[in-house]
């Protein structure tokens, strides 16, 4: 059976997690983000575009897992600072550093949001 309902424009949204540790050092000396510490991040990957109308899908979850599971292996319980592109690992720099690397396998890519604590997050659209 195959869609049949016209054009159709959606955003899938597929979020992951990581823990890793970090320190910034931009911030001003005293600052509690200086100093060594932890993160539960999560960052959700949007693509957009038209769904295929012989599929009925946009993409399959399952490219979007696989085109950042390699991430995921290089962030997971790591210290961002020693990562390569991440030597300041801010919220900003962290969302377009994983932007790079996903755009070019994802080409459907619009953004990605990097959330630091439940409260704080950052949106990076390329």
């Amino acid at each position: 059976m195959t869609y049949n309902g016209g054009l159709m424009h959606v955003k899938l949204i597929k979020q992951f997690r990581f823990e890793a540790a970090h320190d910034l050092p931009t911030f001003p000396p005293g600052h509690k983000c200086r100093r060594l510490h932890g993160h539960s991040y999560r960052f959700d990957v949007v693509i957009e575009g038209e769904v295929d109308s012989g599929k009925g899908y946009l993409a399959d979850y399952g490219e979007i897992t696989s085109a950042c599971a390699p991430l995921i292996q290089q962030l997971d319980h790591y210290y961002l600072n020693d990562i390569s592109g991440l030597e300041n690992p801010t919220s900003e720099v962290l969302a377009k550093w994983i932007y790079d690397r996903v755009k070019p396998v994802l080409p459907l890519l619009v953004r990605i949001v990097v959330y630091e604590t439940c409260t704080s997050s950052c949106e990076y659209a390329g």
